[in-house]
């Protein structure tokens, strides 16, 4: 910094990063020869909203009105909200509990007895945490959040219909919140409506373009719902595949280093005819550059291999599976080596399907997502995974991602 220039550098607190939901804030001033640099009205009146009495609605207020995005707070003296934040800390224990109980049960399918007294005490339990939440909207009727926390609880545990209910009740009441748009999306993705669902997303996306999590999703329902999309948009199917793709690209800019947003991405190529093999080989080998460990490498390796092959750059592909050793991946690395010898020794010209069984979107997921089936819907889907057709390079689509109440 050249002499004469003076920085001050502002960071949140840990507890003020929460309530706005940004990471931080940082304040930049330069003197020089007693001269203040003429700087915008955003960080000038920012400073002025840290010396307000409720900084966090300051901050809010002014961030929305310089940059049109809106950024949520929550006041975490407010005891609603602290009654809220228990709520959802005992939310997450018993779906967390539930899980327990199901991941280490040993009752035989034909044990009907044990399997219902089992049922009857997940749903008690849960129970537990409707009742909670009920409670809590009563006493508080106008609070966005807990309508929208209780019906990310309701879809957790596969209730779908009755969270999209709480989802509209917290719309009405805050419209401007980017995530209950977001989960609105993906209810109308999975059970119809997709106009509503592309508005949905892009909704969410005006108040928040920062968050990638609603590119991924907007993408995925676009490149799902081809038809829809060509109809909505007034489109031809492949500038159906470039919308999606490019809503791909956005997420990644803002999450470079999220490898299951990577091979979501990659494997949307598999779906292209004809295939874009340079687009899909330099997806993979972006996937393959944001790895972290041996098994996720070989991971990526097979597809790559998969997509080289049906390039037909035949020893590229060898080199790929060569590279991979892993046990786990044995079975499908064997069947790309045979679909391989098939290609270089004709007549048969074609790739044979590879199961992602044990892979999560074809690579091995950095978190091992438990067994319990309500705790599995946390993260919305909106098709049950699609059966490709022989000889089709399609896998089965990713999953939505849910966003709750921080």
């Amino acid at each position: 910094m050249p002499p004469g220039i003076f920085r001050i550098t502002f960071f949140w607190s840990n507890a003020a990063r929460n309530i706005l939901s940004i990471p931080l804030v940082i304040f930049v001033f330069s003197f020089q020869d007693c001269y203040l640099d003429r700087v915008n009205d955003l960080p000038l009146g920012l400073l002025s909203a840290l010396l307000a009495t409720n900084q966090p609605q300051a901050v809010s207020n002014l961030v929305q009105q310089d940059t049109g995005i809106a950024v949520p707070f929550v006041n975490q003296n407010d005891p609603a909200e602290r009654q809220l934040h228990e709520l959802m800390v005992a939310d997450d224990a018993a779906l967390d509990e539930v899980n327990s109980w199901v991941s280490t049960n040993h009752i035989a399918r034909t044990n009907a007895p044990a399997i219902a007294e089992l049922n009857r005490r997940i749903n008690a339990r849960f129970d537990v945490v409707k009742h909670g939440y009920e409670g809590f909207l009563r006493n508080h009727p106008d609070n966005a959040r807990g309508f929208l926390a209780y019906g990310s609880f309701l879809n957790d545990i596969g209730d779908e219909d009755g969270s999209v209910i709480q989802y509209e009740n917290s719309r009405q009441l805050d419209p401007k919140n980017p995530a209950v748009w977001n989960q609105l999306a993906n209810y109308y993705g999975e059970h119809g409506g997709l106009t509503n669902a592309f508005a949905d997303y892009t909704e969410a996306i005006r108040l928040d373009p920062a968050e990638p999590v609603y590119y991924q999703n907007f993408a995925t329902t676009v490149y799902l719902y081809r038809k829809d999309a060509r109809e909505f948009y007034g489109i031809a199917e492949q500038q159906v595949f470039d919308k999606a793709l490019g809503l791909y690209r956005q997420a990644m800019k803002l999450e470079p280093d999220d490898l299951v947003l990577a091979t979501d991405y990659a494997e949307s190529y598999y779906g292209i005819k004809p295939l874009r093999t340079n687009d899909a080989l330099a997806a993979w080998t972006n996937a393959l550059n944001i790895t972290k460990d041996d098994n996720e490498r070989e991971g990526v390796r097979l597809h790559l291999a998969r997509v080289k092959i049906s390039a037909g750059f035949y020893d590229e592909a060898q080199a790929q599976l060569d590279a991979v050793t892993n046990p786990v991946y044995g079975d499908l690395k064997h069947r790309l080596e045979r679909s391989l010898n098939d290609h270089k020794n004709p007549p048969t010209n074609s790739i044979p399907e590879i199961s992602p069984t044990g892979v999560t979107n074809g690579v091995p997921s950095p978190t091992n997502p438990p067994p319990l089936a309500p705790k599995s819907v946390a993260v919305m889907t909106n098709v049950l995974p699609a059966v490709p057709k022989e000889f089709d390079l399609q896998i089965a689509p990713p999953p939505l991602r849910e966003q709750k109440p921080q």
